[in-house]
């Protein structure tokens, strides 16, 4: 179960797409999106929609809690998301992206699911992400992304797999660019430039 652990009174176990997407700050389209790629957990009741595990709303909650306040953002800055967990490769990224000669603003993330709840929040216009990660990995994390509001203009993979390892593990969005570990940091500025 990719949420869990946090406990919610008996009386509301579940909750409706609409709830859970108005406490989440997103679409109810993309809870029902996270639903049917299997992020959130949730019950199919007889002659009605799917209804969200409460605990899992929970959850959400209390890791935007964890968030840095997100200020706003100048136009002709590059916002990114960076979602890595290997906190050695995060601040090489960053110290790299820093150096580009364009403006950016970059926020980092753990995991999937730390990925998913900061990219909620900050809506960034590149995505860069690891495939295998604790708790929620890259393929869950991209599944979910793609499909919902919360969509970057760019999806950038950085990874060791092989193109045959990431088709058996379900693939990733076929606009993603794939740079393979050890990545070449000028492969990647030219990627994430603004187009």
């Amino acid at each position: 179960m990719p949420f869990g652990g946090i406990g919610m009174g008996a009386s509301e176990a579940y909750l409706s797409i609409a709830t859970a997407a108005e406490r989440m700050h997103v679409l109810p389209a993309t809870v029902a999106h996270w639903i049917a790629v299997g992020v959130l957990p949730a019950q199919q009741r007889a002659d009605s929609l799917p209804e969200v595990l409460a605990d899992s709303v929970v959850q959400w909650l209390s890791e935007k809690n964890r968030l840095p306040i997100m200020r706003p953002v100048a136009g002709d800055v590059l916002k990114i998301t960076l979602v890595e967990d290997d906190p050695d490769i995060v601040k090489l990224l960053e110290m790299s992206i820093e150096g580009f000669d364009f403006k950016t603003e970059v926020h980092s993330a753990g995991n999937g699911f730390k990925g998913l709840v900061l990219m909620s929040e900050f809506r960034a216009d590149v995505l860069i992400a690891d495939l295998n990660m604790p708790q929620m990995d890259g393929f869950k994390m991209l599944a979910a992304i793609e499909a919902s509001e919360l969509a970057p203009k760019k999806i950038i993979v950085i990874t060791a797999l092989s193109d045959a390892d990431i088709a058996v593990r379900g693939g990733v969005p076929a606009r993603a660019i794939v740079l393979r570990k050890p990545i070449a940091l000028h492969d990647l500025e030219q990627h994430v430039r603004p187009t």
